[in-house]
């Protein structure tokens, strides 16, 4: 009973999010007249696109929760899974070059099936600023120092970013349950 009671609770606070975003817009719109036609255009591209990309992202995500088992992405995703699983997150996430709400799908089925909250992190920022095609971009505009740099600089920091939220999120769960830092050690 009380998962149906969960599930309402997030059904009807992702209507009320769809109003409030609903009625922002249109206040937006309303102060600013002369946008209403790039607006409605521009949503109309982005519903196109969306139309075309998840149907993909829908037979990808089904291929993946039936053919990777989750002790597989336990082992090599999960908490324990160290340096390997930072860097497999950054590989999986720099390979594809489709737009990042592709990425969320498939974040999600990774924490569904075990993966660490910090390769989940560097997996979709690793989606957002590094991908293979435009590290050759930038080698062929740019140079080797500039693109190694960045590249370098850009796995430290994700890496970095990605542990540090785990563990915000980590201290955060602790204090709603009310499990002090002190206690568990």
């Amino acid at each position: 009973m009380p998962d149906k009671k969960k599930a309402r609770k997030e059904i009807i606070r992702g209507y009320v999010l769809f109003a409030a975003t609903l009625i922002v817009a249109a206040i937006i719109l309303r102060i600013f007249p002369n946008r209403v036609s790039t607006a409605a255009t521009t949503t109309w591209n982005y519903f196109l696109e969306m139309i075309m990309i998840l149907p993909a992202v829908m037979v990808i995500m089904g291929l993946f929760s039936v053919f990777v088992s989750k002790e597989l992405v336990v082992k090599y995703m999960g908490k324990a899974s160290g340096i390997k699983g930072i860097l497999l997150a950054i590989f999986f996430g720099m390979l594809p070059t489709g737009p990042l709400y592709v990425a969320f799908p498939l974040a999600v089925a990774l924490r569904s099936k075990g993966a660490s909250i910090s390769n989940i992190v560097i997996f979709l920022s690793a989606w957002a600023c590094i991908k293979l095609p435009q590290e050759l971009v930038e080698l062929q505009f740019l140079g080797v120092k500039f693109m190694a740099a960045r590249l370098i600089l850009t796995v430290i920091f994700v890496a970095i970013m990605g542990i540090f939220i785990e563990k915000v999120i980590e201290w955060t769960d602790k204090r709603r349950i009310g499990v002090s830092p002190e206690v568990e050690k």
